[in-house]
């Protein structure tokens, strides 16, 4: 109620554990805290807060326009409301390695578990569009080594993301990873590898864990988290799903009611008072305030 009953360092720490049991980590993204509530409650463990899905959701295309605070801002509230660990994207750093810096030092503050930064060129785009750029592999290194140097907690997990697969080729991604990995980055998310072949070059070649990025309409297989473990995934990640879900839906609703005037047909496809408030925990709130949840729903 309120706050999540586990601090950063714990979170942090018990997805280190988790990730040295061999058990894939699977993060579901959430663009609000509500929706971190039920990631919980559905038995996952971890919390994914894309930055693409924060750019959509204030209006913007995914291009780098968001800033430190307001990833920060999000990634907080959502951090705030569940136990679970919560891994954040932070694009390109926000800037130069010093603003990485920055950006680690906030992270931590906020209790998130983990975060990641990219080797793209600023201003970013989707991983899984074409026109990509990316910066040299000494720039990111740069990146990569601000990061390791700015944390306190050792148990925060900076994860290195390449987009390199479909710029250079597979052969060149690894290079970089493995470069990336060597200036201390923990883990590596090899964005757009296409299918199980480049998971396995993957693997077998990447000298550091690997995170899976299993979104929707683009350039990879969907592999199940069970395929992902057995070719050797640690953590996978489902950035846009649960927004692309939550805005068909609403597209749908808006369609019915404005057709219809009325949402008399579509209340089943509806979460209910309950429900929501079994969420929200309401209940529980009356350990505080008698006042507070004196009614039924």
């Amino acid at each position: 109620m309120l706050f999540s009953q586990r601090d950063g360092t714990e979170k942090r720490a018990r997805l280190r554990a988790r990730l040295a049991e061999g058990k894939i980590v699977r993060a579901p993204g959430a663009f609000s805290p509500l929706v971190a509530m039920e990631i919980e409650n559905k038995g996952f463990e971890a919390v994914y807060v894309s930055g693409a899905v924060l750019s959509a959701d204030l209006g913007l295309p995914d291009i780098g326009l968001t800033t430190l605070s307001e990833v920060a801002a999000r990634a907080e509230q959502i951090a705030r409301v569940t136990d679970l660990p919560t891994i954040v994207d932070c694009d390109t750093g926000f800037g130069e390695p010093m603003s990485v810096a920055r950006a680690i030092r906030t992270m931590e503050e906020r209790g998130i578990a983990a975060l990641h930064l990219e080797d793209q060129v600023n201003p970013k785009r989707c991983g899984h569009l074409d026109g990509k750029s990316v910066v040299s592999a000494a720039e990111m290194i740069r990146r990569v080594k601000a990061a390791v140097d700015a944390r306190r907690d050792a148990n925060l997990l900076i994860i290195a993301r390449t987009d390199a697969r479909e710029i250079e080729g597979l052969d060149a991604m690894i290079e970089r990873a493995n470069q990336y990995a060597e200036a201390g980055a923990d883990m590596i998310f090899a964005e757009a590898l296409h299918n199980s072949d480049d998971w396995r070059r993957a693997k077998a070649e990447i000298s550091a864990p690997l995170l899976a990025n299993m979104t929707e309409f683009g350039k990879s297989e969907l592999l199940s988290a069970q395929e992902l473990e057995a070719l050797g995934a640690s953590i996978v990640i489902y950035p846009v799903t649960m927004l692309r879900i939550a805005m068909k839906a609403v597209t749908g609703a808006l369609e019915e009611i404005g057709e219809t005037g009325t949402q008399r047909d579509i209340i089943d496809r509806m979460q209910t008072r309950q429900e929501l408030y079994d969420l929200l925990r309401y209940a529980e709130y009356n350990r505080f305030d008698q006042g507070i949840y004196n009614f039924r729903p």
